[in-house]
């Protein structure tokens, strides 16, 4: 969509990735990365950069947050579909919506579309859970389709059909448009983003999500994913070879 073509082979990137990781020696962080357009002048074209940029940097992982969180409805304007699906670093909305949270004593700020929907938060997938149980999470047609999220739902699913321990309270996982009254009555909420991975919310606006507290379901699935990010073995890890660039 960018309409960049990357510098290097889809392996050469990789490599890149696997090497910048291993030189790092950070066991217990996070590997971030962009693809530029380049160097060039100030002008909007990419036509006057002479070649595609790309960027690695690892950094530690943020302090886990281990109290439940507030939010707010973000009164700052949702991205377009268009862009709010696509992984850019056009995060103005999203530092606005943000900073708009903090300044009112809440963690992040949550969009809602013009229809009423729930969408997601400045950086973060959000989801609920009923009173009978069920797993929701809004759809992606108007918001990005996280991977921590994605892994999340398939690790839900996968408990309900036998495939991970099973989890007390959750009967069902769902994926669908959830209008925010709706989601204010659920009887658990959560944030969801690589970062956190899952923190429990308590309160959105002036309305009590639940009891007040951190749902089962919320810190189960919170358990069940970082026992998965921490797997020793699994498709999803890649093997970092810190011995070879000691």
């Amino acid at each position: 969509m960018a309409k960049i073509n990357p510098p290097f082979s889809r392996q050469e990137l990789r490599d890149i990735l696997v090497k910048t990781a291993a030189v790092s020696k950070a066991k217990d962080g996070l590997l971030r990365y962009w693809l530029s357009a380049g160097p060039g002048g100030f002008n909007l074209s990419s036509h006057e950069c002479p070649t595609a940029s790309f960027y690695a940097v690892v950094h530690d992982l943020m302090e886990e947050s281990t109290e439940p969180v507030k939010v707010i409805t973000s009164s700052v304007p949702m991205k377009s579909p268009f862009f709010a699906t696509m992984k850019s670093v056009n995060y103005l909305p999203n530092a606005l919506a943000l900073l708009e949270a903090e300044e009112q004593g809440a963690f992040a700020g949550i969009w809602v579309d013009e229809q009423g929907f729930v969408a997601e938060g400045p950086n973060t997938n959000v989801a609920f859970v009923t009173a009978s149980g069920e797993l929701l999470m809004p759809e992606v047609g108007k918001i990005l389709a996280g991977c921590t999220a994605r892994r999340l739902l398939s690790i839900a699913e996968d408990s309900l059909n036998g495939l991970r321990p099973p989890i007390d309270n959750l009967k069902a996982v769902s994926v669908r448009p959830i209008l925010a009254e709706e989601a204010k009555r659920a009887s658990e909420m959560m944030m969801i983003g690589s970062g956190l991975p899952v923190v429990p919310v308590i309160q959105w606006d002036t309305q009590q999500i639940g009891n007040g507290q951190p749902g089962p379901v919320t810190l189960a699935l919170k358990a069940l994913l970082e026992e998965h990010i921490l797997a020793d073995s699994s498709s999803h890890h890649e093997r970092i070879p810190y011995d070879v660039y000691a």
